[in-house]
């Protein structure tokens, strides 16, 4: 308005200015009364001044009106928002049709008990996440097809080779660090009737159901070479040649019916836990000897280790009265949690993956020492206990049940929530890739941090009609990145008596950590600091036929129950599970008996 108002007045400006000619050519003709043509001139310069004081006026007025709208408008009308509904769903052909079309997770529950298997995802550079591609990563997670309608009891992934332990307890191998010729799966041990391995830098540790442990070479040209076994039947006047040679890793001490029950391995030690509680060490790599004090043994090296087998047993005296219940490793720290919830940590401590602040003229702890969590909980009024411990890589990881308990200036009836369980989850070491999950990047540790993302969190139970802590069920750490799997409320008892509505859904499975070969599953290639959900492993194709194309779900793993394989639920009865395994630089989800 206010330019508008300008221009009007400018309007009689120049108006003025083209009538003030006219005395000067008035005066101009008085001056040349005398000359012939004077007068003519002077008419014609006057038309010219008039002709162009009208064209200023036509202008000045025609900018007014074309910007009059503009400058008197007011300020523009929001778009007036539109509401978009649900889209249109499919017309269901059945009960079970429905649910599909209603539910992504109750669609994935159903695909994992159909169509069981292992799928995988990272770097492979040695044919370990896609045997049969010759591409150097997976992006995103694809099925193994030797895997296909197979249960597995366990697996584990290294960048160069895989292994897994087959339903019948045979040992399967593949990658180019097992055969550069034909790096595709293959069993090799067979008829140990295995239940867990662990793997080193070049060898294979696995644990049969009898308590008995076997160390295997990647290699399946070490595994030929050398003198192998035998393997005696029942009756003991037969027995036939193995086909594998193998070491026993076997303690010299063990009591009346003592035996090991659960193992872990770093890149060249191994910890075995035996059924009373006791733990022992041992070397697990045939190209270095353990250095760091992950052994737990004070002293103990390469030359000053007693006479013997290198991969001998040594029990851990430090541990010795107290009742160990779970053993984990990082390439080369250890842990140990005992039925008390007390933790105790040795080994290589140059990233804080102790839990203590590095020290550079200690880099390792050659003996178990306590990790205090109650002076970590001090003035909280929490009583912690941890209850599961993991390590990966330079990492650790523990989840505590923390009591809420009256503090010192506060009386027990006055304490609405005494009594309370917070589950919260802690890591330390190295965040320079995330895998520590706090949102921070940090080259070491000073100490445990909260994982703040899986800490503090409570559901409500129908079956309690309560709130009830969100533990984690499972943590598996690879070398750089983490897998969490939540140990919420889950439901899979939809059946054909049940209602139309009525869907099955799995527990929620969180990654995090170093993505530098896709490990993670996001299909992209940045580091994550944070925990974070995948898509489901499909890749949404499922989610698309059921008519949810272009929505994104996240993916949920399948808790353990007992049901029909097959499409339809028409093959053999199982009792079986999904479960993640993280690697070194590979993911697997495998379903698992």
């Amino acid at each position: 308005m206010n330019t508008h108002r300008i221009a009007l007045r400018q309007t009689p400006l120049l108006c003025r200015s083209v009538r003030s000619t006219a005395p000067s050519t008035r005066q101009w003709s008085r001056y040349l009364s005398t000359s012939k043509g004077g007068d003519e001139a002077g008419k014609k310069r006057g038309g010219a001044g008039k002709f162009l004081a009208g064209m200023l006026v036509a202008i000045a007025a025609g900018s007014a009106v074309v910007l009059y709208p503009s400058l008197t408008k007011g300020p523009p009308k929001p778009h007036e928002a539109t509401i978009e509904y649900e889209k249109a769903r499919p017309v269901p052909e059945s009960k079970e049709d429905n649910r599909d079309i209603i539910s992504s997770q109750h669609l994935q529950v159903k695909k994992s008990w159909e169509n069981p298997g292992v799928y995988a995802w990272g770097s492979n550079t040695g044919r370990v996440a896609a045997p049969d591609s010759t591409d150097n990563v997976v992006k995103t997670p694809r099925r193994i097809a030797y895997f296909d309608g197979q249960l597995l009891r366990d697996i584990k992934l290294d960048r160069e080779f895989g292994a897994a332990i087959t339903e019948k307890g045979d040992l399967v191998q593949w990658g180019v660090a097992f055969s550069k010729a034909n790096p595709t799966p293959a069993e090799t041990l067979k008829g140990k009737d295995l239940v867990k391995i662990e793997i080193s830098r070049d060898r294979i540790i696995a644990l049969g159901k009898n308590g008995t442990v076997y160390s295997v070479p990647v290699a399946g040209s070490d595994q030929a070479a050398g003198e192998k076994s035998h393997q005696s039947s029942w009756l003991s006047f037969w027995s036939r040649p193995e086909t594998v040679n193998y070491r026993k890793l076997k303690p010299q001490n063990l009591g009346w019916g003592e035996s090991i029950v659960d193992i872990a391995s770093g890149l060249e030690h191994t910890l075995l836990l035996t059924s009373t509680g006791r733990v022992f060490a041992a070397a697990s790599s045939t190209s270095d000897f353990p250095s760091k004090g992950q052994m737990g043994i004070p002293g103990l090296t390469w030359a000053t280790r007693p006479k013997g087998p290198y991969d001998e047993p040594h029990e851990i005296l430090s541990l010795k009265g107290f009742k160990i219940s779970k053993v984990a490793a990082g390439d080369y720290h250890s842990l140990a949690l005992d039925s008390e919830g007390r933790v105790f940590v040795f080994g290589d401590n140059t990233s804080g993956q102790l839990g203590f602040e590095v020290e550079p003229q200690f880099p390792f702890v050659d003996a178990p020492i306590p990790l205090p969590f109650n002076k970590i909980y001090s003035g909280s009024n929490l009583q912690p206990r941890v209850t599961s411990i993991a390590a990966g890589g330079a990492n650790s990881f523990f989840t505590v049940d923390a009591k809420r308990i009256a503090g010192l200036r506060e009386e027990a009836n006055s304490v609405r929530d005494l009594g309370r369980i917070t589950a919260d989850t802690w890591a330390c070491g190295s965040g320079i890739w995330g895998s520590l999950g706090t949102g921070k990047w940090t080259h070491v540790s000073l100490g445990p941090s909260k994982i703040k993302s899986l800490s503090g969190l409570f559901e409500w139970d129908e079956n309690t009609n309560s709130t009830i802590p969100i533990r984690l069920a499972r943590l598996s750490a690879g070398s750089t990145h983490v897998a969490a799997v939540m140990d919420n409320v889950t439901f899979v008892g939809a059946s054909d008596v049940t209602s139309d509505n009525d869907t099955n859904w799995g527990a929620d499975i969180l990654f995090w950590g170093g993505n530098e070969y896709y490990q993670v599953g996001t299909g992209k290639r940045n580091n994550l600091a944070l925990p974070t959900y995948i898509e489901p492993l499909d890749g949404g194709l499922g989610d698309a036929e059921k008519g949810r194309k272009g929505e994104h779900h996240r993916f949920q793993i399948t808790p353990r129950t007992t049901v029909r394989l097959g499409e339809g639920g028409t093959g053999r009865k199982v009792s079986v599970e999904q479960r993640v395994e993280c690697g070194r630089f590979v993911t697997a989800v495998y379903s698992g008996t």
